[in-house]
């Protein structure tokens, strides 16, 4: 299981990457769109990576909210 964060981008789509795991970055017309597409994104991403016999980083990504 991986952790996203997913937020409206400025051209009206939304934006959704996956912080523990460099790069994996997707976006959608609607936010549902965007999950799913973050999530064949991580899939790849992995696949990817096991295929070139790398290793899988850790899901080490940890959410906070920050009053300013």
């Amino acid at each position: 299981m991986r952790e996203a964060v997913i937020y409206p981008g400025e051209d009206g789509y939304w934006v959704a990457e996956c912080p523990s795991l460099p790069g994996c970055i997707s976006q959608g017309s609607s936010r549902e769109e965007a999950i799913t597409h973050i999530r064949e994104a991580i899939q790849g991403y992995i696949l990817a990576l096991e295929e070139d016999g790398l290793p899988v980083p850790d899901e080490s990504f940890q959410t906070m909210l920050v009053a300013v």
